[in-house]
């Protein structure tokens, strides 16, 4: 069996720590043993645990490459997508990558899950009884139900035909997001919750791309993964499917996409800097800034602040997040890279269209920007903590904590962390965008020979 995990997400329901750069399956929250770790390095530990992660591949966007590579590593398999076009265009580019490019026989199963359940390894092992399951049904797609423990209004439910000798069951329709009253009745009724994962083999989704006129092969569906319908995958397959079948799980799994979920699972009643007073009872601090939070006699809320805002939120209301911000849009404040991080300090636009832009940057050891230049920017380095090696106009130089240097528009530039390495950096110019960058080459050693050459 060979699976595809969807990282999707807007960031919007765990704001403000998280955002479109950081969505709640990367947010370094959940205990494990010695250490913090995020939904997605939690659930990449236990497919790893399963037996499961060597035949995985994720289908993220571009956006999410960057945390995904310094969370997982930067071998990790991705399938990108030139542009987020919903969970239908995302799994069929996955599955022409299984087909063409890993050379995967069409009778293959695939599965499909989320990259961020909150589940135990046995969830994983009853994933790969889908295989099984799929053959003995002769489905068109088997499902993963998961036993209700109580009357939610946040899931879809799947309802099912009557018990069958077989430990699946036959799917006989959907019901997204009941109310609560209705989530009562079909429970009555052995509905179970839908978790997003299901199989299939992989000519079933090749004959639904053909069927569409549209490539099977991966390099052919990059270049016109516009022309795909932007859909979820329920809607282009699940809905038309003929036969669908259901392996009932009955352990524990949680959707920890909101703030009173997520901190039902987190050990302590404060990350970060703050303080809790004993009366403000089932009250969390979660705070990414340098400033102390101080909260009294408040019961049943959160408080959570990061560079790109604060929230304070009454735990049962905070689902509600994601509506209340749904119209406010900002640049990400702080974001993960596969070499280290950054924080935006500061950003000021003058009259006369001049703008300035602070970040503190921190560069992990071993790792290096790429050696780049800007178009439309002037940018000053402060060394701020450990030492490293600077490229600049092809000449390889020593840097350290309390150097000074300064980056005019157009010179080439790179650098290396010899040690964990920290740096202030302010932007001047008039149009301070992430995409005015030119990037000359990526790996330090050929930007250490060639300026050794160009030197000479």
């Amino acid at each position: 069996m060979n699976l595809i995990l969807l990282s999707g997400g807007s960031g919007k329901r765990l704001w403000p720590i998280s955002n479109d750069a950081r969505s709640k399956q990367f947010l370094k929250l959940l205990n494990n043993e010695t250490n913090l770790e995020s939904m997605v390095q939690r659930v990449w530990r236990q497919l790893k645990e399963a037996g499961l992660q060597s035949s995985t591949v994720i289908a993220t966007s571009k956006a999410q490459v960057e945390i995904l590579k310094s969370q997982l590593g930067s071998t990790v398999p991705l399938i990108i997508e030139p542009e987020r076009r919903d969970t239908f265009p995302a799994v069929a580019l996955a599955a022409s990558y299984m087909y063409s490019k890993k050379n995967l026989s069409l009778d293959t199963v695939i599965a499909v899950l989320p990259v961020d359940p909150y589940v135990n390894i046995d969830f994983f092992n009853r994933i790969q009884e889908l295989e099984n399951t799929l053959i003995k049904s002769h489905a068109d797609l088997a499902l993963v139900g998961v036993k209700p423990t109580y009357a939610s209004e946040k899931y879809g439910y799947i309802v099912t035909k009557n018990k069958s000798s077989n430990d699946y069951l036959e799917v006989s329709r959907f019901k997204e997001k009941p109310s609560e009253y209705e989530a009562a009745t079909l429970i009555s009724q052995n509905a179970y919750w839908n978790c997003g994962v299901f199989a299939f083999k992989l000519k079933y989704i090749v004959s639904i791309l053909e069927a569409r006129n549209m490539p099977v092969q991966y390099d052919e569906l990059l270049k016109n993964y516009n022309d795909l319908e932007k859909i979820s995958f329920d809607y282009a397959v699940v809905e038309k499917a003929e036969k669908i079948t259901m392996l009932p799980y009955n352990g524990e799994w949680k959707d920890l996409g909101t703030w009173n979920t997520l901190t039902d699972e987190m050990e302590a009643m404060v990350s970060g800097k703050g303080i809790i007073s004993e009366d403000s009872v089932n009250t969390h601090i979660i705070n990414e800034l340098d400033i102390p939070i101080a909260v009294l006699g408040i019961k049943n809320a959160v408080v959570a602040a990061s560079y790109d805002g604060i929230l304070v939120t009454d735990k049962i209301e905070s689902p509600n997040i994601k509506k209340l911000m749904k119209d406010f849009e900002q640049r990400p404040m702080y974001e993960e890279r596969h070499w280290g991080w950054y924080k935006i300090l500061d950003y000021t636009k003058y009259p006369g269209q001049k703008e300035v832009l602070t970040k503190r940057i921190g560069i992990k050891a071993g790792s290096n920007l790429s050696y780049q230049k800007h178009f439309a920017r002037t940018e000053i380095w402060t060394i701020t903590n450990g030492y490293g090696e600077l490229a600049i106009d092809d000449q390889i130089k020593n840097i350290k904590a309390g150097d000074v240097i300064t980056i005019p528009i157009g010179t080439k530039h790179g650098i290396k962390a010899l040690q964990d390495l920290e740096i202030i950096e302010v932007q001047y110019g008039n149009q301070l965008i992430d995409e005015d960058i030119l990037r000359l080459n990526t790996d330090w050693d050929e930007v250490k020979a060639l300026c050794k050459v160009n030197y000479k």
